[in-house]
């Protein structure tokens, strides 16, 4: 029997990839992961294997691991277990869609590909179709992130009317600063889908634009801090909300001038958390500790932490 679909809404974790010194993936702590998500963050639903996951650099096995291991370990506790199935190989992608509604996963999602692009709206949709058919029992996700896959379509032009080709299709992941796109994406999609905001440090201008919720890395270990923005957000407390995003972006905009990129925000989490995430995967390179001490004193300081 299929699990009713429930709409995407909130804040959503985007989870690392634990990794062994040796560089393999370790699925051992996937559980106290969760947990501290649940317990310390207050945050109840992921997306794995995205950009934060280091996807690409992971093999389609690897990825089956992690997708298997959280969607086991989340039933009971997570709301709601989003794989990201995007490859540049469509059959990759169809063989991880259908590895993910195996699994029991909670919904979809799928990036441009970045080496042979789509050269139109029309391509990519195309693309997203021939994936979405391998899950059609899933909601399906755009996750629209041109600043990774240089696939500068706008999202509008890819969105608009695809429920006509791709009936499972239930929102966006929009990780672009770009508010124009955005709202013009929220104008011209159904009232019940999800538009899920990716740029944390502008989350205020997105949920004022119509944003329905967000993913992201640093709700990771700022789950609590940022839901204080979306309640205060909700009750119209704007001069709150606007409090919080500012400490937000003070803590991004130092982090940002000590290096800040994929490898320090790992280490961030592993270092606050507690959790043995391990070093990012070659090419990447993990950041010099003076800087992550540094960047984690500041955190601290916006926790209210001594």
């Amino acid at each position: 029997m299929e699990k009713p679909w429930k709409r995407l809404t909130g804040l959503v974790a985007a989870t690392f990839t634990p990794l062994t010194a040796q560089g393999e993936v370790d699925l051992s702590v996937v559980e106290p992961y969760a947990e501290y998500l649940v317990q310390k963050q207050g945050v109840k639903q992921v997306f794995l294997n995205g950009t934060t996951g280091e996807s690409v650099s992971l093999s389609v096995e690897e990825r089956k691991r992690l997708a298997e291991e959280w969607c086991k370990i989340g039933k009971g506790r997570l709301d709601q277990v989003v794989v990201h199935v995007g490859c540049p190989s469509l059959k990759d992608s169809r063989e991880l869609a259908q590895h993910a509604a195996a699994a029991g996963a909670d919904g979809i999602a799928v990036i441009s590909p970045s080496f042979f692009k789509p050269s139109s709206s029309t391509a990519l949709r195309m693309f997203l179709k021939e994936i979405a058919a391998a899950a059609p029992c899933l909601p399906f996700y755009y996750y629209h992130i041109p600043s990774m896959t240089s696939v500068h379509l706008p999202a509008r032009d890819v969105v608009r009317g695809i429920e006509k080709e791709i009936p499972s299709f239930r929102g966006v992941k929009f990780s672009d600063q770009d508010l124009l796109d955005f709202g013009q994406c929220v104008s011209s999609c159904p009232s019940d889908w999800s538009l899920l905001y990716g740029v944390d440090e502008q989350l205020l201008g997105a949920l004022a634009m119509g944003a329905t919720g967000a993913v992201g890395s640093t709700y990771n270990y700022l789950g609590r801090k940022v839901d204080h923005m979306l309640l205060a957000f909700n009750k119209g407390d704007l001069v709150q909300a606007r409090a919080v995003q500012c400490q937000l972006q003070e803590f991004l905009s130092f982090a940002i001038g000590h290096g800040f990129g994929l490898p320090m925000n790992k280490q961030l989490m592993s270092e606050v958390s507690g959790l043995p995430l391990g070093p990012p995967r070659l090419p990447l390179l993990p950041c010099p500790e003076q800087d992550v001490r540094a960047v984690v004193g500041k955190l601290l300081s916006i926790l209210g932490e001594e």
